[in-house]
């Protein structure tokens, strides 16, 4: 991971120049939240306190779909339609990492070209750095750094497989499933879990050909979606179709995300849901900090452990409580 020496500026100076949408200092302060040193983390902590209060004042949307599905160009022809409603925007695109060196592939300010020239938005690519779930370990204070600086809607995008979309749920509003139509089994190849998490779905690339099958494929959909046990935010998802090409539905999409903001707050469900996410985001913490503080203490004995699980002397549960007992002992 890439670590920015922040020598030059102070807590004051990074707190200034966020509130004031100085991108420059946001991009650095995001590098900042991102550093793996210990001294860049304290720092991170002392900025994210001071910024707290400004923070909360966005819609956070989640985007995903399969490869292929056209998130990035979506996210990019939705984007440049909210800066004409003169809404600043911020996209934090988590690319897949390289294997090897953990590094972002940083493809989405190449897709998002023209979003990316906007003065009204904000790109900023970020590795997974293999973190569950495809998601960048610091992507909920990056969110709370967007904020700060005064960005109306946030956007996370996410790889798109496996654990991310659950990840990403636990920090959004809303959360936009994109799917595509014209097979004939749509329904079939998406999980009712993901169906369950989604409070929008946006059938893309509408046009020419593809228009009769996704308009069936919507109204299957929407008949599936009434199988469904009512939601607790008394919200019913919506199936809307779009082209990116022709920036047909992409209006509608927006208003769509405003009935549910509408809808949510006057139930309290919207607030509700963000209190639940901190509270998630506090144990995450917990989580990570006592794995940090294991693997810290106990490097030497987890190596040893680690040879015993690889010559079948142990099984992994087995070594991992002695790691317990360990540090209990330690702390004795």
């Amino acid at each position: 991971m890439k670590v920015f020496k922040n020598k030059s500026i102070d807590i004051g100076q990074f707190e200034e120049g966020i509130l004031s949408g100085d991108r420059i200092i946001l991009a650095k302060a995001i590098t900042l939240i991102e550093s793996s040193l210990i001294a860049d983390q304290h720092q991170a902590e002392e900025l994210i306190e001071k910024l707290l209060p400004k923070t909360g004042n966005s819609i956070r949307l989640g985007i995903t779909g399969v490869p292929g599905v056209g998130k990035s160009t979506f996210i990019e022809t939705l984007g440049l339609y909210l800066t004409s409603l003169k809404k600043k925007i911020a996209v934090l695109a988590v690319d897949p990492s390289s294997i090897k060196t953990k590094g972002s592939i940083l493809g989405d300010k190449t897709r998002m070209d023209e979003l990316a020239k906007h003065p009204l938005a904000f790109i900023r690519p970020s590795s997974t750095g293999g973190s569950l779930g495809g998601v960048a370990h610091a992507t909920r204070e990056v969110i709370l750094l967007c904020e700060a600086a005064g960005f109306d809607v946030i956007i996370i995008e996410t790889v798109g497989v496996g654990q991310s979309e659950i990840t990403v749920r636990e920090m959004t509003d809303f959360f936009l499933l994109l799917i595509l139509a014209g097979g004939g089994d749509e329904l079939q190849g998406i999980k009712k879990g993901i169906m369950e998490m989604a409070d929008g779905f946006v059938i893309t690339k509408v046009d020419s050909e593809n228009v009769k099958p996704a308009l069936i494929a919507q109204a299957n959909y929407q008949q599936a979606l009434h199988l469904f046990n009512p939601s607790e935010s008394g919200w019913m998802p919506e199936v809307l179709t779009t082209s990116a090409f022709t920036k047909k539905g992409i209006p509608e999409v927006w208003t769509m995300i405003q009935k549910f903001e509408s809808v949510t707050k006057a139930t309290g469900f919207f607030d509700e849901q963000r209190t639940q996410q901190d509270i998630f985001s506090f144990h995450h913490g917990v989580d990570e900090a006592v794995r940090n503080f294991v693997t810290d203490k106990s490097k030497n004995l987890l190596t040893a452990l680690e040879q015993k699980v690889k010559s079948k002397q142990l099984s992994p549960r087995i070594a991992a409580r002695m790691v317990l007992t360990k540090i209990q002992e330690m702390k004795s």
